[in-house]
């Protein structure tokens, strides 16, 4: 039987799974907790986190025991992989289980943006009629989404997307213009620079690696599409926060949805203040009810198939 340790949330279902063969420790506040952490660490067998668990030098160096990390989420810049590996920890993502929350949000969060005209509840129900002032939004059909990074969630992003009417194009550096994968999803392969430049809604969907790291700086902001939009969903620093906020002020963007930041949780940033037309949402753009059922229910499949395989 293996010690297993849960530090952030995870789907009950999941959880009784793996206590119903093995030794489980759920505690989703045990990531606030460093010290009783790393204490419980030092006899897991097995280790489950979010995004939140930075599994990286002490809690890495604490884990002597653990042969298998699993990830509750795709993006792994909280885990230093490759010291996981050294150790010989089978480091698990749950690639794919959220997409489709992802990818929803994406489109939702552009909608509105684009729109600009679900915020008049106040103004409405006052007994005020802003109609003329609403009545200028525009529709996501015939517009073109701009998808900087075509994984599973760019891909099925873009396939919602052409339901609505919209062309697609795309970025990736780690796939070749040729991959079957843009003509599966009826999307043109362009430069950064071109998708930029003629995007009405881009969105962000790669990983943070040297390589990414303020990719959308403030000259390619102010490059994009004079009225488009930006969503971001995958990690704050790709993207120059202050940069965004700046375009917004001055009209340059449209609006922009940012669900991640460079600091989380998100304290003061008076960067944002005044800005019109922003949707802020504490990295949650992947989680909902049935995506954790999903994410939780893959982990726990792959755990338990990873410790069958060890005895």
């Amino acid at each position: 039987m293996a010690r297993v340790v849960i530090t952030e949330f995870m789907d009950m279902p999941a959880v009784d799974r793996l206590r119903a063969a093995h030794d489980v420790l759920y505690d989703p506040q045990l990531v606030d907790d460093p010290v009783r952490l790393h204490a419980e660490a030092a006899g897991a067998d097995v280790l489950i986190v979010r995004n939140r668990t930075q599994v990286r030098g002490e809690l890495l160096a604490a884990l002597q025991r653990c042969r298998v990390l699993g990830r509750l989420g795709v993006g792994l810049d909280n885990i230093d992989v490759p010291g996981c590996e050294a150790r010989g920890m089978q480091v698990i993502p749950a690639t794919g289980a959220n997409a489709a929350s992802v990818a929803e949000y994406v489109i939702g969060t552009a909608m509105l943006l684009l729109r600009g005209a679900y915020q008049s509840t106040a103004e409405v129900a006052a007994g005020r009629w802003p109609r003329t002032a609403l009545s200028n939004g525009r529709e996501l059909g015939g517009k073109t989404l701009g998808l900087i990074g075509f994984g599973a969630i760019g891909q099925l992003t873009a396939r919602l997307a052409r339901g609505m009417g919209m062309q697609v194009l795309a970025f990736d550096a780690m796939m070749a213009a040729d991959h079957p994968a843009y003509a599966a999803a009826g999307v043109q392969c362009v430069a950064l620079d071109t998708l930029i430049s003629q995007a009405d809604v881009v969105s962000l969907h790669v990983p943070l690696v040297e390589g990414t790291r303020g990719l959308l700086n403030a000259q390619r902001i102010g490059a994009m599409k004079a009225g488009a939009v930006l969503v971001n969903t995958a990690r704050g620093s790709i993207v120059d926060e202050v940069a965004v906020a700046e375009a917004l002020r001055q009209g340059r963007l449209g609006g922009a949805a940012l669900d991640v930041f460079d600091a989380e949780p998100l304290k003061q940033a008076p960067h944002f203040e005044g800005c019109p037309n922003l949707v802020l949402t504490p990295h949650i753009a992947g989680v909902t009810t049935e995506s954790n059922e999903r994410v939780s229910s893959l982990i726990a499949d792959k755990v338990l198939q990873a410790l069958a395989e060890a005895r």
